[in-house]
């Protein structure tokens, strides 16, 4: 079973793959983690699946990949979240995933971006509540919006 790498090292990591990609999906990506983090400083970094940036938050909130022609990033829980500035526009038709593709010279929603991972951790610190038995119920931290 496969230890699972540390908040400190996941941010390394984050770091040398952004380095790494020297051209515009550097700096997309780069610019996607900095708008997650103002959305909710509480937002912890790991890094799963042979290479991914993940974003959780009492749960995951979002992955992110850079592919050749373009930066994805994927809320596990988008399909539930709500969109209103319809930023999300792949994988829309499935049953619990929703993405975000940017390609080169997308400008990036900030706002709308930062509403829909807020409504992410909501959705995750709700879910997480729920699960909790009665008289146990998990303490869940409070969003900053």
């Amino acid at each position: 079973m496969k230890r699972p790498v540390r908040a400190e090292s996941a941010s390394a990591l984050i770091d040398q793959l952004i380095a790494g990609l020297t051209d515009w999906r550097g700096k997309t990506l780069a610019k996607v983690r900095e708008i997650i983090h103002e959305a909710d400083p509480g937002i912890v970094e790991e890094w799963k699946w042979m290479g991914s940036p993940v974003w959780s938050y009492d749960g995951i909130i979002a992955v992110g990949n850079a592919h050749k022609d373009k930066v994805k990033l994927t809320f596990s829980h988008g399909a539930s979240l709500p969109d209103p500035d319809k930023i999300l526009n792949a994988g829309l038709g499935g049953n619990a995933w929703r993405a975000l593709d940017l390609f080169e010279g997308d400008k990036i929603n900030e706002r709308a971006l930062k509403n829909l991972v807020r409504a992410a951790v909501d959705y995750n610190q709700i879910k997480l509540k729920r699960k909790a038995p009665a008289g146990t119920r998990a303490k869940v931290h409070k969003s900053k919006k």
